[in-house]
């Protein structure tokens, strides 16, 4: 197990199929996150959870995992934390932003404080960003777009990363201020996304949200996104 250490930063770990980094700045909670290709098999996830122990992690929360990628982590002793739809966008028919969308602009290093002070309004604690997760969400594809939209008084009203990686796009957060939802902010910052996403010849776009996020489902579906049959599950487990 390979370890880096950066300043004050928590311990970042990787085992070759998957990286380990504190979960939302919880320095006891490891978040692994597994790497592109094949599962781990069981006795990898084994060893890596003995050895996290010794580290001082009490608990591991993974990635959004697929029912087959779960597989070896369920027989391991992880539990369902959390399930997710999965959609999909072929990027066809855009819709293009109408003279009346709000306006987006790139966002800078000196917005993210604030960014952060909206995501902890949008999210719930399990599912909320600190500085190293919002840094690690924006390096987790080659190319990254990370647009704001700003409110009144100096505030962030919206903001949107989205991922490209290949002829494959994500859109890896959309969070909106609960004081200007349904102002249209969410869908300018997906349309925003997907527009960009084509531009660069991505052939397909993916987002998952939260099983009872019926707001989040009906602003992606009304976006052109399908709602792909097999879901994905964040799994946890105590050590």
């Amino acid at each position: 197990m390979a370890e880096r250490i950066k300043g004050d930063r928590a311990r970042h770990h990787s085992f070759g199929w998957a990286r380990v980094v504190p979960w939302r700045g919880r320095r006891d909670v490891a978040h692994l996150v597994l790497a592109d290709g094949a599962p781990p098999e069981r006795g990898s996830v084994d060893d890596a959870l003995v050895r996290l122990r010794r580290v001082g992690y009490t608990e591991v929360v993974t990635s959004a995992l697929t029912a087959a990628d779960s597989l070896p982590f369920v027989d391991a002793g992880f539990e369902v934390r959390e399930r997710l739809h999965l959609l999909e966008h072929d990027l066809d028919g855009l819709e293009r932003p109408g003279p009346a969308a709000p306006v987006l602009r790139r966002a800078w290093k000196t917005d993210r404080p604030r960014v952060l002070g909206l995501d902890g309004l949008a999210f719930d604690d399990f599912w909320r960003l600190d500085v190293d997760s919002l840094r690690d969400a924006l390096h987790a594809t080659p190319s990254v777009r990370f647009r704001v939209g700003d409110g009144s008084g100096g505030a962030i009203a919206a903001y949107a990363i989205t991922g490209r990686a290949g002829r494959r796009g994500y859109l890896q957060r959309v969070a909106v201020h609960p004081d200007v939802r349904r102002a249209g902010w969410g869908r300018a910052l997906v349309i925003d996304a997907l527009v960009w996403l084509r531009r660069h010849d991505t052939r397909r776009a993916l987002v998952n949200t939260q099983w009872e996020n019926h707001g989040a489902l009906a602003l992606y579906e009304s976006c052109g996104f399908r709602r792909l049959p097999v879901g994905l599950c964040v799994l946890d487990r105590s050590l």
